[in-house]
This record gives structure tokens, sequence and C-alpha cells, in this order.
């Protein structure tokens, strides 16, 4: 009895690892880890924020609606739990995206806006800030592709036979990506021309005196 017993566990290893269950828990663990990557970069770039949302206000106190605009836009990003399940639940995915790419919009408006203040353009805490943003929307995309790769390599294991069977049976779902269409949109980095902004350049008649 003891020997068909062990028997029976080295069959049952055999058939699970012929079947792909050890392929979707791999699998499974990458689309995590680059999902977690993908939720680092984008709260980096929601703490860089407030302070690049303050530094253009002491040049540009009247830009109101684009401060309004992109302090809304980071709050809805703060109200979503980005946990590893939401790559699982579609609705939850959209919502996801929908609230990043609109304050990906949002911040390129906000630095838009140092095109018509010189001396915003010319700070140095503005262009720290801003070269810092520049950094992180470019590792958000490095942070994407990785998980847009990850999440095909499992999803295409979710699919085929006879893999599909493991997934029906272990209920191992098809997973959440972005957006194909809107990607090279999204991933585009807000950018500012500072060749034209002479530094001690001065504002334009009527602006505020930049703020101590």
């Amino acid at each position: 009895m003891r020997r068909f017993k062990v028997w029976l566990v080295m069959g049952c290893a055999l058939l699970a690892a012929g079947c792909g269950y050890n392929r979707f828990q791999q699998q499974d663990e990458a689309v995590k880890a680059a999902w977690s990557e993908v939720v680092n970069q984008y709260q980096r770039r929601a703490d860089l924020v407030p302070n690049l949302v303050n530094t253009v206000k002491g040049f540009a106190a009247q830009e109101q609606k684009v401060f309004i605009d992109v302090t809304e836009a980071r709050a809805r990003v703060g109200t979503i739990q980005a946990t590893p399940e939401l790559v699982n639940d579609p609705q939850a995915f959209q919502k996801f995206e929908a609230a990043q790419g609109q304050l990906t919009q949002a911040l390129k408006s906000l630095i838009a806006v140092s095109e018509s203040y010189p001396q915003l353009k010319s700070d140095a805490n503005f262009r720290d800030l801003q070269a810092q943003l520049e950094g992180t929307e470019n590792r958000i995309t490095v942070a994407r592709n990785r998980y847009i790769q990850s999440v095909q390599d499992y999803n295409v294991l979710v699919r085929s036979f006879p893999t599909n069977l493991t997934a029906m049976m272990f209920k191992y779902p098809l997973k959440q990506n972005f957006s194909v269409q809107n990607e090279a949109e999204i991933a585009r980095p807000p950018t500012v021309d500072f060749s034209t902004a002479p530094a001690g350049a001065s504002a334009p008649p009527g602006s505020p005196a930049p703020a101590h």
C-alpha cells in the first residue's frame, strides 16, 4: 500500500508537470513581479506631483484650471487599490488605466504652462522636477513593456492546448493588458524645450514674481 501511494504521488507530480502546472506558477509570479514594478513607477510619478504643482504655482498662480485638473487626476489615481488581483478584473484594470492616462494628460498640460513663463522654465527647482518626471515616465514605459510581455506569455499558456485544460481545472483566468492602440501616446513623456528660454529671462507683463 505504501509503495502504491508513492507511485501515485509521483504519477500526479509528473501529470502536473506535463500539463503545465509549474509553468503557470512561474508565469503567474512573473506577471505579479512585472505588475508590482508598474505600480511602483506610477507611485513614483504621483509623489512628484505636489512639488511640481507648487513650483509652477509660484510663477503661474493664475493657471488654476491646470492645477485643479492635475490635483483631481492624482486623487483619482490614489483611490484605486492596484493589487495583483486587479489584473484579473477587466473593469478594475480599465479604471486603473483610464485614471493613469488622465494623470498623464494633466501633467502634460502642467508642463506646457511653462512655455508662457520664461522665469519658470529657467528655475533650477522646476528643471530638476521636470527631469525627474521625464525619467520616471521612461521607467514607466519600460515597466509597462515588461508587464505587457509577461501577460502575453501567460495568456498564451492559458489559451494553448493542453495547458488550457490546466487553466480551466485550476481556474487560471486571462490577465488584463494595457491597450495597444494608445500605448504610444501614453508612453510619450511630457517634454519641455528649454533651448528657447535664456537664463534670467523676464516673465511676460503682468506675471507674478516668483515665490521665495
